[in-house]
């Protein structure tokens, strides 16, 4: 018994020897420069619709529909997982990963067909955020009005 403990003390010395090391100041200087760079083109898109003569709420609103739309195509082209794997969390906070986080499983799950596979793993990942941010809202409004 002692002997199979101390070979597999033995194999996890091993991998941690040859996993490679991560720096979490370059993954904590991706995300930044990544998500940032989302954010300033939401910016430039929020200010083309200003442009445009629509009123700031508009704006926002046609903003996040855009970037949502973005996320989704290029997750579909399989691009946005490509740019996850640089920049980690820098795409996955903004609104661009809400998007890829329904359009990822709605892919997943295509070939078992449109209700058993899209319909019920589309909302798998964002299902419970979706939930849990309108019971907090639903919450938040209960007290408002309790307070007002």
């Amino acid at each position: 018994m002692a002997q199979i403990d101390k070979s597999i003390q033995d194999y996890k010395k091993m991998v941690n020897k040859h996993h490679p090391q991560e720096s979490k100041l370059k993954n904590f200087f991706l995300a930044y420069l990544f998500g940032g760079s989302i954010c300033l083109v939401g910016q430039i898109i929020n200010n083309l619709f200003v442009f445009f003569n629509f009123n700031p709420t508009q704006a926002g609103t046609l903003t996040t529909i855009v970037l949502i739309l973005i996320g989704g195509l290029l997750t579909g082209l399989g691009i946005y997982d490509e740019l996850a794997q640089i920049a980690g969390a820098g795409t996955i906070v903004p609104i661009t990963g809400f998007a890829n986080a329904v359009v990822s499983p709605a892919l997943e799950y295509k070939q078992e067909g449109y209700i058993l596979g899209t319909g019920t793993q589309v909302y798998s990942i964002v299902g419970p955020v979706l939930t849990y941010g309108m019971l907090t809202a639903m919450l938040v409004g209960i007290l408002k009005l309790l307070i007002i």
